[in-house]
Formats: C-alpha cells, structure tokens, sequence
C-alpha cells in the first residue's frame, strides 16, 4: 500500500522536512496565548504613560511648567513670558523573563494539552510583575516630598492619606483605615480627590487601586452601590461592581504592594540597578489613587515569545520575555492611602 500524504498543520507553505519546519505555524498559536493572557490580566497597561524605543537604554520624557497673566499697561510692549521646560529620564530594567521545559516523555504520557495552560500562565506572570512595577512607583511618586521639576512651582510632590489628615480623624481607639472598612476608604478617596485637585491633576483619567477585600467592602455601602445608580454606571449592589467615587475608577488587584519592598534585602525578582529603582516601603498600603502622567513606562523590547525544539534534552522550550522600565513623572499625581498603626 501506498503511504498517505498529509497535509501538515504546522507547516508554512509546505516546507518541512524538520521539527521546526512541520511546526512552524504552531509557534503563533504560543505566541498568541501568552499575549491574550497578558493583555487580560494587567490593570496598569492603560494607567500610565509608555512609550516604545527601538535602540538605547533609557527614554526622555518632557515636563512642561506653568505660565502666568498680568494686566497690559497702554503702550507697553508686550515681550512675551517664558515657560520652564525640564525632563524626566527612564532607564530600562534587566530583561524580565518566564520559560518552561516541556518534555516529550511526559508530554507523550499527559491526556491533556499542557501547552496552552503554561502559556496562559507565562503571559500572566509577566504582566502581574509589570503590574507590581507600576503600582510600587506610584508609591515611590507619592512618597517623593520636596522635589521641583520646574523651578519656582508648587504643590509637585507626592501625597501619603492616612488617619492625621483633616476630616478623617477618627477615635483614639479606632484605626483610620481598618480593612474591609468600606466608609473610611471612601473619606480617604475623596481627600484624594481633593489633593488632586489643589495640584491641579487633571480629572479625567483618574483610577483607585484597592486589593478585593476593600473593593468588595465598597460595594457593600448602599451609599455607593445601588440599582439607581447601576443606571448612572456609578455601581450596582447586584453585580457587586463599583464604578465611580468622587469621579475616579475603582479597580481591584491582588497585586497591591502592602509590604517593604527593601532593595537590601534581595527581594526577588530585582537584580542590580532594578532593586533600586522599585524599592519603595508599601506597608499598610490601602489604596493608590492615581493619574496616568503619575508614571511612565518605556519599552525597549515588547513583550515577545519564543519555542525552541531542543534534541539533545528531548523537549521544547518556552519563554516569553520583554525589556522595559519604569518612573515617576509627575509626582502630584501620585497618592497612597495608608491604614494607620497603632491607636
């Protein structure tokens, strides 16, 4: 009998002949499983500022200052007033990888696909760690105190809410901000609101980063969730969702930084000049509030996948990596609302 032709699925234009030719189109099936996992689980990809490069290790991004009016004297000439220009400089972290070995033995003895599940899994992982590199430099904004940009403005640094602030004092036996306590976040969201708005932060675009426990204690106060207001796209009871306080998105995460991320301790994954520039003391984190021009973010290799057929071990390798870094910019749009400790 005469053997069969296949039609190989993983071939591109019928070049095969080899492990990599017969699965070459299969390639794009990893490829797209890690990037969907991504772009499904980061929270902080449309919070913030990136920008891409092609070449170099760091990206400038422009600050621009204020100008001022004054009243014309009749036959004055008007020479017209100066603007203050600066900059802020990002510097790309270490390549930021995740990878697994797939063997053919254990493969072979699977009954199901475990491809498509560690994918999923290396795209999510990528994205928790951008997601955690964001938020720990909004923190790092928020705590940034006395720093000028532009020379001769105020009101550029960072904002900490805790118990102390005005109106949001409470009991000596009492802590401001105990968790699952719904009422006392909403007070500090809107002193937030407030602070943002003296530094003239713009409105729109603003976000609220809460982990589930806070964010599910929201949507248990009938002042913030209701069927009326499901209608206003504010929040509704019935899908346990909340939208909008004091005109900022809420949005939860488990990837809230609530500890001290201490560059001297070797806390993995940072390395080198990257424990440095993430290190930042999150203890008793709450919340963050937000702008996007708080942070940016530059990318020198995106977010990318490679699986390689390796005959000498009998496997397939998977990794899915990308080299960026990550700044404060502004930060006056930057906010951290603490719980307090002690009495």
């Amino acid at each position: 009998m005469a053997d069969a032709t296949p039609s190989r699925l993983g071939q591109a234009n019928e070049t095969g002949g080899s492990y990599t030719n017969d699965n070459a189109l299969f390639l794009k099936v990893f490829s797209g499983e890690v990037l969907t996992a991504f772009a499904q689980q980061t929270v902080m990809m449309g919070r913030h500022q990136v920008r891409s490069i092609s070449s170099g290790k760091s990206a400038q991004f422009p600050r621009t200052g204020r100008t001022s009016a004054s009243y014309h004297t009749p036959g004055a000439e008007i020479t017209g007033s100066t603007i203050a220009h600066n900059e802020k400089i990002i510097t790309i972290d270490d390549m930021l990888l995740t990878s697994v070995f797939v063997s053919n033995i254990d493969e072979a003895k699977n009954h199901y696909d475990v491809r498509s599940i560690y994918s999923s899994e290396m795209g999510i992982a990528l994205a928790n760690q951008m997601d955690k590199h964001v938020m720990q430099q909004f923190l790092i904004g928020a705590n940034t105190q006395g720093t000028q940009d532009i020379t001769g403005e105020t009101g550029m640094d960072g904002t900490v809410i805790d118990r102390t602030d005005a109106g949001l004092t409470t009991p000596a036996s009492a802590s401001f901000m105990v968790m699952g306590n719904g009422a006392n976040l909403v007070k500090g969201i809107f002193t937030a609101a407030r602070k943002l708005d003296e530094k003239n932060v713009p409105e729109e675009g603003r976000f609220c980063i809460v982990k589930p426990a806070e964010y599910y204690a929201l949507a248990n106060l009938a002042d913030i969730v209701s069927s009326d207001y499901a209608r206003r796209n504010i929040g509704a009871r019935e899908t346990g969702k909340v939208f909008l306080i004091a005109g900022i998105e809420i949005v939860k995460s488990n990837n809230l930084p609530t500890t001290d991320i201490d560059a001297t301790t070797g806390a993995p994954p940072y390395t080198g000049d990257a424990s440095e520039r993430h290190a930042v003391d999150a203890s008793n984190t709450a919340a963050i509030v937000g702008h996007p021009s708080g942070v940016g973010t530059v990318k020198l290799m995106d977010l990318s996948t490679e699986m390689e057929y390796d005959i000498r071990r009998q496997g397939t390798l998977m990794v899915a990596k990308y080299a960026v870094g990550h700044g404060v910019l502004r930060s006056e749009a930057c906010v951290q609302i603490i719980n307090a400790t002690g009495s």
